[in-house]
């Protein structure tokens, strides 16, 4: 027997846990299907935090973020929890890095507050931190962190609440369009709705080959690690920002981190990591190499914890679009399946944000929110 929705979702985490709270609480009928458990650790929504800010090196992932909080505050006021905790932020680098500036004059061009710190203020206000003679440091008040699992749990619970059906440990092994509905098998289970979404992370790409659709998206082995100094308050969200250092020309990729929270150790990280060709084959086993490769970084510009032990590291994935643009689009030949993937290491904080846009886009045939960045055409020629 085939089960009748209104719309159906691939994928659990981020993404796929705000679109089907937006779709449920606008009244539909939605199935939640996740080929893991909910909030595991193999993709890229699990975890303690998750970097928010204003500071962005494009002026409109600026002025989606002026959306994008008012959804966050709704989000915690209907949960009854907290799930966004204010730091500030540093961006820092030298000043002849190109991101930084292009960073700084986003900021500028968008109206949000910040100011802008010669080193010595900086070590004044932040003394965890070094940072060179020569370089620019971008601070914005706002910046933060979303609490990660405890966002992707509430979307669940909200789901819910509004009558959504949630299925773990549910693979989708097969999708058929029509003109008019989808049909999903996921084990000796099938289903069918109007409309689809798939928000399914780092599986996008194979799941999407089976629509027609072959998109640019390339999946990354990053590594999170969570140190723990020996004056960890001084490390604590209470005392600390979070951070991003555009020392890319100096190190092996920019890094960034956040500030250690109910014990979860100061987060250190590359933004980027190797390229994975077999998602099967991901070793989900800790580098120790990456922690040494942190070293340099750390002696150079946050000194306390250069011979710092760490208290956790994990493997978490990117999915990467070449310009590193997200795509949240209609399927250019199934205006009925949407599509939310290639969200490059920096789509959290847009979570519900996208969860709403997907549900615009496939209710509504369009958002009222500024998705020019993230069409699929970009990559048809």
């Amino acid at each position: 027997m085939v089960k009748v929705f209104d719309a159906i979702v691939i994928g659990a985490g981020a993404m796929g846990s705000a679109a089907a709270y937006y779709l449920s609480k606008r009244g539909q009928r939605v199935l939640l299907l996740e080929q893991f458990e909910l909030d595991h650790r193999k993709g890229s929504s699990y975890g303690y935090s998750r970097i928010i800010r204003y500071s962005y090196d494009h002026p409109e992932y600026v002025e989606l973020m002026k959306d994008t909080f008012p959804l966050w505050f709704a989000l915690e006021a209907e949960l009854g929890e907290t799930l966004y905790f204010k730091t500030g932020g540093i961006d820092f680098g030298p000043s002849d890095d190109d991101r930084l500036q292009a960073t700084i004059d986003a900021v500028r061009s968008s109206d949000i507050s910040h100011e802008f710190l010669d080193v010595d203020e900086a070590i004044r206000r932040f003394p965890q931190f070094r940072f060179g003679e020569n370089f620019k440091i971008l601070y914005q008040p706002d910046s933060g962190f979303i609490a990660a699992s405890k966002a992707v749990r509430g979307h669940l619970k909200l789901a819910r609440r509004h009558g959504a059906v949630i299925a773990e440990n549910a693979a989708v092994t097969a999708i058929k369009i029509h003109t008019d509905s989808v049909e999903v098998a996921a084990g000796r289970e099938r289903y069918s709705a109007a409309n689809l979404i798939i928000t399914a992370g780092s599986w996008a790409k194979s799941l999407l080959r089976n629509t027609g659709l072959d998109l640019p998206l390339t999946v990354l082995r990053c590594q999170l690690n969570f140190m723990a100094p020996a004056n960890m308050k001084l490390y604590e969200s209470e005392h600390c920002p979070v951070w991003i250092a555009h020392v890319s020309s100096r190190f092996p990729e920019n890094l960034y981190g956040i500030p250690s929270h109910e014990g979860s150790g100061f987060k250190a990280a590359f933004h980027g990591g190797a390229a994975v060709r077999q998602l099967t084959d991901i070793d989900y086993a800790p580098d120790k190499s990456n922690i040494e490769e942190l070293r340099p970084f750390l002696r150079a510009h946050i000194p306390g914890l250069a011979t710092a032990p760490t208290r956790e590291s994990r493997i978490c994935l990117y999915t990467q679009t070449p310009d590193e643009h997200f795509v949240v689009d209609a399927h250019p030949a199934h205006k009925h399946v949407v599509i939310g993937a290639g969200f490059s290491g920096h789509g959290f904080k847009f979570s519900t944000m996208v969860g709403k846009m997907l549900t615009d886009i496939a209710l509504d045939g369009a958002t009222p929110h500024n998705d020019r960045l993230f069409k699929i055409r970009r990559f048809q020629h």
